[in-house]
């Protein structure tokens, strides 16, 4: 009997027991929802094979994602020739390895004291760009020119290191790449020519009128890149023309030996390296260095690009774990 002997108005305890199965269980027509309830109902059809079927804010984003269809890259031994926009550059493998950073012997009385100590830093292989960027380079990127003195393959000037922040965010953009400013001490490495070095002042030779513009040849203006010789690795205007942003916060050096290092301390002072159309032979030399804001920018003031080697690799690793 469903009704409680004792008392008729009652159900009995195991009756209850039935009702509350059956409610859980979704098979009785009790444990329906409330008047005005949504039920999320599933499109179990096929999917879509006509349109895209994004309302306009979706199609809006997919066209930022669009991928750039003139983006290309070619490699010949240590040289990958990059494209995109119509613009080439090259990119020069620079195998990795120990050196001495800073005030080295052959840096004689013309070091300074931001140059000492002398100490030992160790790099992985990393790509480092043949020339500055170039004018044509930048404008291809960022769809403007801000240099007084114009010309195609004449580097960029008067850019600040944020500006170059975001060169380099639209340009990994567009590449799907990992470019960026190079450390400090790859920059270093990179002038002195790597695993090639010869123990030089200036990048590629001791004779500074060989291998750079300044302040006694340049008139006083920046030069179009390579007309002046390359270091050991290929590379032009490590010395003069214009002055090169690196990553690297200021800060002095220690004697402590370091691998892969980069300095970051907030300061809002960044490096620049190899010296300017401006500059006297004594800034022009491998170990040279200076500090200045950020925000500073000067019309001999430019920077390189320079790519982590396998650091594609290495962010793809990183979404995959992202992922999981």
């Amino acid at each position: 009997m469903l009704l409680n002997s004792k008392n008729h108005n009652r159900l009995h305890p195991f009756a209850l027991i039935l009702f509350a199965f059956f409610a859980l269980n979704g098979l009785t027509g009790w444990a329906q929802p409330a008047t005005g309830t949504k039920i999320r109902q599933i499109d179990a059809s096929p999917a879509k094979t006509e349109g895209d079927g994004l309302d306009e804010t979706r199609k809006t984003s997919y066209k930022v994602r669009k991928p750039i269809s003139d983006y290309k890259s070619e490699t010949n031994g240590d040289v990958e020739t990059v494209t995109i926009n119509g613009v080439s550059f090259n990119l020069v493998k620079v195998k990795g390895g120990s050196f001495t950073m800073g005030a080295t012997e052959e840096q004689g009385d013309d070091a300074y004291a931001a140059e000492e100590p002398a100490h030992n830093v160790t790099l992985a292989d990393f790509m480092i760009g043949e020339t500055e960027v170039t004018q044509q380079l930048w404008e291809a990127i960022m769809g403007e020119n801000p240099s007084p003195y114009q010309g195609a393959n004449l580097p960029v000037q008067c850019v600040r290191y944020v500006d170059c922040e975001t060169f380099f965010f639209k340009l990994n953009y567009l590449t799907n790449r990992h470019f960026r400013l190079p450390t400090e001490a790859e920059w270093e490495f990179a002038a002195r020519g790597g695993t090639k070095a010869m123990p030089t002042k200036y990048a590629g030779g001791d004779n500074f009128d060989e291998v750079a513009w300044y302040c006694n040849n340049s008139g006083n203006q920046p030069h179009q890149v390579k007309e002046k010789a390359p270091n050991e690795l290929g590379l032009y205007d490590m010395s003069g023309n214009v002055d090169e942003w690196v990553v690297d916060d200021w800060s002095d050096y220690t004697e402590t030996p370091k691998n892969n290092p980069k300095v970051t301390n907030n300061t809002g002072e960044k490096v620049r390296r190899g010296g300017g159309c401006l500059d006297f032979q004594r800034h022009l030399r491998v170990s040279d260095r200076r500090g200045c804001s950020e925000l500073m920018w000067n019309f001999d003031i430019g920077l390189r690009y320079d790519e982590l080697y396998l650091a594609r690799k290495w962010e793809q690793r990183q979404l995959l774990l992202c992922l999981h």
